[in-house]
C-alpha cells in the first residue's frame, strides 16, 4: 500500500531461479529507499501447477511461439491478475523486477498519478514507464497533468491497473487464450476496445534491462557502458527533439 492514495497493492513479477541479485536490489529501491512494501510473484516450483497455468491462460502452441522466459514472464502477469481480485485491490502497481526509478521524486509523482487516475472511468493501465521511448506530442502536454491517452503501450516493466482492468484480462483468458508475451497481450487487448491505455508523462521509471544498468532476463540485451551511452543519447533525442515534428 502506498499512503495516501488509492494503490492497495506493489507486485513485482519475479523468478523462482535465475533472479537471486535482483531481489536485494529491488529491496533496496523499494522498502530501505522509499518505503514501500511490496511482493514477489512468481511461477510455482512444481511443474505440474506450472502446466495447469500455461493450459488455463495460453493457447496449446504458446511453447512453440515464445521461449520459455517470456512465457513464464507473461504467465506471472496473469497470476497478478488474480491476486488483485482476491486482495480486492483498487488499484495496484505491477513491476517487472529490473524496475529504476526516474529522478528522486517517485513517491510524490505516483501520488499525483493515483489522484488523476481516480477521475478515470476503470477499466484502464497506466504505462510508467518510458522503454520503448514514445511521449505524448509536446502540444498535447499540459502544466499539472500527467496521464495521456495512448493506443498502445510502452512495454509491461511498470504499469498502475484497476481492478476492473485486472477482470476484463481474465475473463478475456476464458475465451481468447494468450498466445503472445505479455506488452503485446495488452496491446491487443487494448486494440480491440476492452481496456483503455494512459501514457503517464513525465515518465516515472524505465527498465535497467534497457537502459544498460541491468542484463535483461529475457533478450539478448547486454548491461554496460556502451548500451547505456546508446540509450542517453536515443532518451534525448526522442524526449526534446523528434517530438517536435509529431
Amino acid at each position: 500500500m502506498i499512503p495516501g492514495t488509492s494503490i492497495d497493492h506493489i507486485y513485482i513479477v519475479h523468478g523462482i531461479s535465475g533472479y537471486e541479485a535482483r531481489e536485494p536490489l529491488m529491496k533496496e529501491l523499494l522498502l530501505t529507499q522509499h518505503g514501500l512494501e511490496y511482493e514477489l510473484v512468481t511461477e510455482s516450483a512444481d511443474q505440474v501447477e506450472n502446466d495447469a497455468w500455461l493450459e488455463k491462460y495460453f493457447e496449446p502452441e504458446i511453447k512453440k511461439n515464445l521461449q520459455k522466459g517470456s512465457t513464464y514472464c507473461t504467465l506471472v502477469h496473469f497470476r497478478i491478475y488474480e491476486k488483485i481480485l482476491s486482495n480486492n485491490d483498487r488499484f495496484a502497481i505491477i513491476f517487472e523486477n529490473d524496475i529504476c526509478f526516474i529522478g528522486k521524486k517517485f513517491l510524490e509523482n505516483i501520488a499525483l498519478v493515483a489522484q488523476e487516475a481516480e477521475q478515470l472511468e476503470e477499466g484502464f493501465i497506466i504505462s510508467l514507464e518510458n522503454s520503448t521511448l514514445l511521449f505524448p506530442p509536446w502540444r498535447n502536454v499540459k502544466k499539472g497533468k500527467f496521464l495521456y491517452r495512448a493506443t498502445k503501450g510502452r512495454c509491461a516493466g511498470a504499469y498502475l491497473i484497476d481492478r476492473k482492468a485486472a477482470q476484463i484480462m481474465l475473463d478475456d483468458l476464458k475465451i481468447n487464450k494468450c498466445h503472445v508475451v505479455i506488452d503485446w497481450w495488452h496491446n491487443i487487448m487494448v486494440q480491440k476496445g476492452a481496456l483503455k491505455m494512459y501514457w503517464a508523462h513525465p515518465p516515472l521509471t524505465e527498465q535497467g534491462s534497457f537502459n544498460g544498468t541491468l542484463a535483461s532476463s529475457i533478450s539478448i540485451r547486454n548491461n554496460g557502458t556502451i548500451r547505456r551511452f546508446r540509450w542517453l543519447s536515443q532518451k534525448f533525442v526522442k524526449m526534446y527533439i523528434t517530438r517536435l515534428f509529431r
